[in-house]
C-alpha cells in the first residue's frame, strides 16, 4: 500500500504491517536520474537556436541596437527545466570560447573573456537557472504572468546584476554610469521577455517537454 504523506511529496510504501521504503516522488527524484537521448538532443538543439538567434545580427530599437540571443536564453529557461538549461548555456559558452563565432557580430574565441560583456555572457548561467527554477513546469492560472516574472528576473535582472559592475571594472567606470548607460536597452529586453514569455505559453499548452531523465 502506498499512501502519500500530507506534509511532503514522499510516498511510503507499507508491507504487510511493516514500514517499508520511503520512495521520493517523481518530482524530486528526476535530478538524480542520467539525461536521456532525447535530453541531449533538447541540449543540442536550444544550443543552435541561441546561436542561430545571434548570426540574425542586431536588431535597431530607437537609438539602439539589440540582440536576440539572450531570447533564446529566456525561451530555454522558460521550457526545458534547470538542468537541461545550465547544460545548453554551458555547451554554448564551450563552443564560443572554443573559437566558433556563434555570438552576435560573429564573435567567438577567448578574446570574449577580455570583454566589457563578458559578464553578460557568463551571467546567462544563473540567468537561465533562475528563469527555470520560477518558470512553471504545466499549464496553471496566471500562465503567462508567471512566465514573465521568471523571465524579467532571470532573463534581465540577474544576468543585469552580473554584467554591469564586470563592464563598470572593465571600462574602469562608475558603476553609476554603467548603469545609467544600460537603462536604454531596458526597453527592448522587455519586450522579449514578453515575447517570450507569450510563445512559452501557447507552448506549454499545447505540449509539455518531460522533465530530463523521464521517460
Amino acid at each position: 500500500m502506498r499512501y502519500c504523506t500530507p506534509l511532503c511529496n514522499k510516498h511510503i510504501t507499507l508491507r504487510g504491517d511493516k514500514l517499508g521504503t520511503i520512495q521520493i516522488s517523481q518530482d524530486q527524484r528526476f535530478n538524480k536520474l542520467p539525461l536521456l537521448p532525447r535530453d541531449l538532443a533538447l541540449i543540442a538543439l536550444f544550443a543552435a537556436f541561441i546561436a542561430v538567434l545571434g548570426m540574425l545580427g542586431m536588431i535597431p530599437l530607437g537609438p539602439v541596437a539589440i540582440t536576440l540571443q539572450s531570447m533564446g536564453v529566456m525561451m530555454t529557461g522558460s521550457l526545458l527545466g534547470a538542468r537541461r538549461s545550465v547544460n545548453v548555456i554551458v555547451t554554448f559558452i564551450v563552443l564560443v570560447l572554443a573559437g566558433l563565432p556563434l555570438l552576435a557580430g560573429g564573435r567567438g574565441g577567448i578574446g570574449i573573456l577580455f570583454s566589457p560583456s563578458v559578464g553578460y555572457f557568463f551571467g546567462w548561467i544563473p540567468g537561465v537557472l533562475t528563469i527555470a527554477l520560477l518558470a512553471p513546469k504545466k499549464p496553471t492560472k496566471f500562465l503567462f504572468i508567471r512566465f514573465l516574472i521568471a523571465n524579467l528576473i532571470g532573463g534581465i535582472l540577474v544576468i543585469y546584476a552580473i554584467g554591469l559592475p564586470i563592464a563598470a571594472w572593465r571600462l574602469d567606470n562608475g558603476l553609476l554610469a554603467i548603469a545609467l548607460s544600460a537603462i536604454e536597452f531596458l526597453p527592448g529586453d522587455i519586450v522579449k521577455a514578453i515575447i517570450v514569455s507569450i510563445a512559452a505559453s501557447s507552448l506549454i499548452r499545447a505540449y509539455r517537454i518531460p522533465d530530463a531523465g523521464l521517460r
